[in-house]
């Protein structure tokens, strides 16, 4: 049987540089969120400021989360939160030229990529997309079977960011670091596989970064392999040297290292630099 085919442009055609770093524009929370204020307008204005510093600052590419909407739903949202987030996409795709990734918390790659097709993004990241993990919204399990054909019945010209061993997170089963990546490469037809730390702006391990590089080569497959967290002026250097194609940057991005601050341009700035003159 023939496999769905990957998006008509790959991951890595979509950036002008070989490793690009990708900045998080984390949204303050949404209309149902337990801690949503009451103004939209200041939802925008915050998304915009943000993706703009980053912009800015030298970042090659943004990813947009509904990063305050905790509690998160395990899987599907509800509807006025896919409203919202194509909302506040718009408002940012129009305003940037660059490419754009959603992540729908915790783990709706099918709104997602809805998202992504409405507001003409590049890419979306999927927590667990192949086998299961108990995390504290439960336990979540892969659905890449309806992903992928998801993607193919809109017609989306969308790469699928993938994680492996996702932060927040516990892998079921005996399935190692080595053999999670290649089931999501092989099986799950992943665009491209993330590694990352247990928490949100925690370290990623180099010797899962190098796991992980060695056994996306070993399978001769063009996928790459980016780094979802951790990373900061001191390591973004040895983290591409170690092999990572890309780094997706948000808790190093934000004032005073705290993720729910405003994006802070010396800090942005900061990390690219280090990044070139490595």
């Amino acid at each position: 049987m023939t496999p769905p085919p990957p998006p008509t442009h790959p991951f890595r055609d979509r950036f002008e540089t070989e490793q690009p770093i990708l900045g998080m524009v984390h949204l303050p929370p949404l209309p149902g969120a337990p801690r949503f204020d009451g103004d939209r307008a200041a939802i925008r204005e915050r998304a915009l400021s943000d993706a703009e510093t980053l912009l800015e600052g030298g970042v090659d590419g943004l990813v947009l989360e509904n990063f305050g909407d905790a509690p998160f739903y395990p899987e599907s949202v509800p509807t006025h939160v896919v409203a919202e987030m194509t909302a506040v996409a718009k408002t940012v795709a129009d305003a940037v030229d660059v490419s754009l990734g959603i992540n729908v918390l915790r783990n709706d790659a099918d709104a997602a990529l809805a998202i992504a097709g409405a507001v003409g993004a590049s890419f979306v990241r999927v927590n667990v997309h192949t086998g299961s993990a108990a995390t504290d919204q439960g336990i979540l399990e892969g659905r890449a079977h309806e992903t992928l054909r998801s993607r193919r019945e809109i017609a989306a010209d969308v790469a699928i960011l993938a994680d492996v061993h996702v932060k927040h997170a516990t892998p079921i089963g005996d399935r190692g670091l080595e053999r999670a990546t290649g089931e999501t490469v092989e099986r799950g037809l992943a665009d491209g596989v993330i590694v990352s730390g247990p928490g949100t702006g925690e370290e990623t391990a180099l010797a899962d970064l190098e796991c992980v590089v060695e056994t996306v080569r070993d399978l001769a497959r063009d996928v790459p392999v980016i780094v979802g967290s951790g990373v900061t002026p001191e390591s973004v250097a040895e983290v591409f040297e170690r092999g990572a194609d890309g780094a997706i940057v948000g808790t190093a991005f934000k004032r005073g290292g705290e993720p729910e601050n405003p994006v802070a341009l010396e800090r942005v700035r900061a990390v690219v630099g280090a990044a070139q003159t490595g």
